[in-house]
């Protein structure tokens, strides 16, 4: 005799498309968590060529963190500007207690700062002490063209004591390779024919700015400028940290790094008489 039917079929159809429902509802919600997440720091872009200011492989290799803990010894309040600040609030800075001030003038061979002369001449203009700085790219020319281009394109020095000597921004690559594709001696070898090149034009010893870690990785720590060339640190801490092989002391501290909103703040190590001093060489 057969067996009876069941009263009553399962809803297969049904519950399949119950469960399709909640899956493709599961999935658009996991994608609208993972939207608003942050990227990781692995994820973000290379920026534009041009685009880089003073401590951006800095911030993006050693981080940021702390602020410069007091002192006894004077020191004197700057900052540092690039494209990135536009027409600078150089009055509100003065009144701050900002009294030097550094502008990006030149990258490579390929880029000149829109803003230069506001931001340049306008920090002259309220009684600060200015100078230029260039953004090194050792991967795309020799360190002679580069100084070449930096003095031609504002980079000079002139003795009226308020003009600060060139500075060579050199640390981690924005662009790619940390090193910029060299090893130790090539980099060591490109920097010197930049700041000979450099002095032989103006007559002056430029700045180094850098970070020792990047110093450390990508000269085999080098002595070789120490005596000559003054140490610009960049490191975001309570204090500058262990200096680069050879610099018993830094002339100038980048302490913080805002990034491209707000300048950057910077220490001198003196008193503005000391800056003065620098200025006139």
């Amino acid at each position: 005799m057969p067996h009876a039917l069941p009263a009553h079929r399962p809803r297969t159809p049904r519950l399949r498309h119950l469960s399709l429902a909640t899956l493709a509802l599961s999935l658009a919600l996991s994608a609208i968590l993972l939207t608003a997440l942050p990227h990781p720091a692995g994820a973000a872009t290379v920026p534009a060529r041009g685009s880089a200011y003073m401590g951006i492989g800095v911030l993006a290799h050693d981080g940021q963190d702390g602020s410069p803990a007091g002192t006894a010894a004077t020191q004197t309040e700057g900052v540092d500007v690039s494209a990135y600040q536009g027409n600078a609030a150089w009055s509100t800075l003065w009144s701050s207690g900002v009294r030097w001030a550094y502008t990006k003038a030149t990258e490579g061979t390929y880029y000149t700062n829109p803003y230069f002369a506001q931001q340049y001449n306008g920090s002259y203009g309220v009684g600060m002490i200015r100078g230029a700085y260039h953004f090194a790219t050792p991967d795309t020319t020799t360190g002679a063209t580069q100084a070449n281009y930096f003095v031609d394109h504002g980079g000079g020095w002139s003795k009226d004591g308020r003009t600060l000597p060139g500075v060579l921004d050199i640390e981690w690559n924005p662009y790619g390779a940390s090193c910029y594709g060299k090893s130790t001696a090539a980099m060591v070898s490109w920097i010197a024919d930049f700041l000979s090149t450099y002095k032989s034009r103006t007559g002056r010893n430029a700045v180094i700015y850098t970070a020792t870690s990047w110093w450390t990785s990508c000269t085999g720590n080098s002595s070789a400028f120490a005596s000559a060339d003054p140490l610009w640190i960049a490191r975001y801490a309570s204090d500058p940290g262990t200096l680069p092989a050879g610099w018993g002391f830094y002339t100038m501290w980048q302490y913080t790094s805002s990034g491209p909103t707000v300048g950057d703040h910077d220490k001198f190590n003196g008193a503005l008489d000391r800056v003065v001093a620098l200025a006139n060489g």
